[in-house]
């Protein structure tokens, strides 16, 4: 048996007998689930643990790191092994597991409140460093465990216990935020959404290199109906653009809606009235990392006049050097050189003058 199968063992993570299929039932512990009833929590759990049978990865390589947060008891919930870490921190120490265990699947779950905030600093780096995990961002635009406040992507003019008379920040735009860090994967996904959920998941895990994955998340004691507009079946044909790769930006209840670029600026057409036809349209491409910058400042007030669709999908997938690889590659290049350092050399540094 090996280490990694006997730790699992010592631990309670008993591995299932050799070639039996895991199924969701397996991803399940014994705890009590802790979120209030109706939370969006319960959805993204049951899509983790729907897909992760999918990946082919022994439980006992996997890990979820968590923040503090409602989200962050996700790690109780899973039958792998996890950690409940600290406040905006869930990001440094997964980093610091995938260096030193690179064969492991770290997935970190996170909220908007523990990974722009506290965490926004550590956030960036991670995925500006690119180590090869994956991001699930649960964003409710409030603060939840700390019973409502509001949060670094709660919208302007937002009365909560902390701002009685409305916010005046300016929200976060988690994705754009991410675009700019130079994330090598950008997607947003639905808790109510359960197959595109889980597609954006398994997508996620399939991208070597850090993924971060945006749900929206219903906190329905604190900002219930936050994202209504864009999961109720009245109004969400209207409002929601499904991103799919090599495929025009259509959409609208009839099919009948499209986007096209006029020079960078995005502009709704009609494909009934409008004289356009699907060949006019924008066509996806999720490795245009200047077209996904557009995409993510689809993000105006569904009440304005005149608004965009609100993208789901996935916004960018480039795949580049991740952090691991490229110290593993150093330390190789490092342990060659044994036996030909030079120790004073190193103390003296670069720079030396002589003095006469």
């Amino acid at each position: 048996m090996s280490d990694v199968v006997m730790n699992a063992v010592t631990e309670g993570l008993e591995p299932k007998k050799e070639n039996a299929p895991l199924t969701a039932k397996d991803f399940a512990t014994d705890q009590e689930v802790r979120w209030c009833p109706g939370c969006g929590d319960y959805s993204i759990l049951k899509q983790v643990q729907t897909i992760l049978p999918q990946t082919g990865i022994p439980r006992e390589d996997i890990v979820i790191i968590s923040g503090i947060g409602c989200s962050s008891r996700f790690p109780y919930y899973m039958n792998t092994f996890g950690m409940h870490s600290i406040h905006g921190r869930a990001t440094a120490i997964a980093s610091g597991l995938k260096a030193t265990r690179p064969e492991l699947s770290v997935w970190i779950v996170t909220g908007d409140g523990d990974s722009l905030s506290i965490g926004g600093n550590h956030t960036i780096h991670l995925l500006r460093r690119n180590f090869n995990v994956n991001i699930l961002l649960f964003n409710n635009q409030i603060y939840g465990l700390t019973k409502g406040q509001y949060s670094p992507t709660s919208e302007e003019h937002k009365v909560t216990k902390s701002t009685p008379f409305g916010s005046i920040d300016h929200p976060f735009n988690p994705l754009a935020l991410a675009l700019g860090a130079d994330a090598s994967f950008v997607a947003r996904s639905l808790d109510r959404d359960p197959k595109h959920l889980q597609e954006m998941l398994l997508r996620s895990h399939g991208h070597h290199g850090t993924s971060l994955l945006e749900i929206y998340q219903n906190c329905n004691i604190f900002n219930d109906g936050a994202f209504e507009i864009f999961t109720d079946k009245k109004t969400r044909s209207d409002e929601v653009l499904t991103l799919e790769q090599g495929k025009p930006l259509i959409y609208g209840a009839q099919s009948d809606k499209g986007i096209v670029l006029d020079g960078y600026k995005p502009k709704v057409v009609s494909l009934a009235e409008g004289g356009y036809s699907a060949d006019d349209l924008w066509v996806h491409n999720e490795q245009d990392f200047y077209k996904a910058q557009i995409l993510t400042r689809f993000f105006d007030n569904p009440a304005n006049e005149g608004h965009l669709p609100r993208p789901i999908g996935v916004f960018y997938a480039q795949e580049r050097p991740t952090y691991e690889d490229a110290m593993r590659l150093q330390m190789e290049e490092a342990l060659a050189q044994k036996g030909k350092g030079d120790l004073d050399k190193l103390l003296r540094g670069r720079e030396t003058w002589v003095i006469e």
